[in-house]
């Protein structure tokens, strides 16, 4: 009888753990396909990096208000902002990359880096990534006033970018932030907290729909004679393939940085603040 219960228990031991290694064979580790098509949604960041040694170009294009119809074709005319960017992945997870703005001068370093990737297997079930950017804005230094320092040109943004792919169609991402300038004008703060939500769903074939909104939350008490700052809402269409990104939306952003954005924005979602704007990213 003791033989027989030790022969039993050894063929459970056996088959508990066959199945425990099969388990752990079936669980896939690699990340989730294309949770988002580019590295950015609209005017913030997504959790993707181009791949180690993938080098990608970039171009934003922000139109005028369409308040004014046909005078300048909804905004078409009016003047722009548009900030043409490079960036290069040092490897799957890391990135670098350098901007430049047209209407403020701003010159951008930025990097992200991916800290979780949600796995095909669901066992990590978020992505998470930091990205980061340090900002020198080259206008003339009388912009910057009296007692001018080359520090009164510096900006700073962080941000930490947590994202989901639900299924094969549909993906969603929230973020939180914090803006920095060094420099500004009494009617301005320095500091704002930054927060922000993101979707896509794929429609047919290489295009999807998608969607941003970003609100600013003043880290100090604003002053009475202090602007206020605007939120964003940007809503429009992507149209993907393995060498380029392109994107069409409306949106009441037009600084395109995002400090700028977040801590100047006087924008309202009407139809004096939104624009047409677009984003084309090129992969070599």
């Amino acid at each position: 009888m003791k033989h027989i219960i030790l022969l039993i228990t050894g063929l459970f031991f056996l088959f508990f753990a066959s199945n425990l290694l099969a388990q752990e064979e079936e669980v896939d580790t690699r990340p989730v396909r294309n949770p988002w098509n580019c590295t950015m949604l609209v005017d913030h960041q997504t959790v993707v990096s181009p791949s180690k040694g993938a080098l990608e170009f970039i171009i934003h294009h922000r139109m005028g208000a369409i308040n004014n119809g046909t005078t300048d074709l909804f905004g078409i005319y009016a003047a722009s902002n548009i900030r043409l960017a490079l960036q290069y992945g040092i490897t799957d997870k890391l990135m670098v990359g350098f901007g430049t703005e047209k209407d403020n001068k701003m010159q951008e370093f930025f990097w992200k880096y991916a800290i979780l990737q949600q796995t095909r297997s669901g066992n990590i079930p978020v992505s998470l990534s930091y990205y980061g950017n340090a900002v020198i804005d080259a206008r003339d230094e009388v912009v910057f006033g009296q007692d001018y320092g080359f520090t009164d040109r510096m900006s700073y943004f962080t941000q930490l970018i947590v994202s989901r792919k639900w299924n094969k169609d549909f993906s969603t991402q929230i973020a939180a932030g914090y803006a920095h300038v060094n420099a500004v004008d009494s009617v301005w703060q320095n500091n704002a907290m930054a927060f922000s939500i993101g979707a896509k769903y794929d429609l047919f074939g290489a295009m999807s729909a998608i969607a941003e909104y970003d609100y600013s939350v003043s880290t100090k008490s604003r002053k009475h004679y202090q602007n206020d700052i605007e939120p964003n809402l940007a809503l429009g269409f992507e149209i993907a393939t393995s060498t380029h990104a392109f994107q069409l939306f409306v949106s009441n952003y037009k600084n395109i940085i995002a400090q700028k954005n977040h801590l100047y924005n006087m924008r309202a979602l009407d139809s004096e603040g939104i624009g047409v704007g677009f984003n084309i990213t090129v992969r070599f």
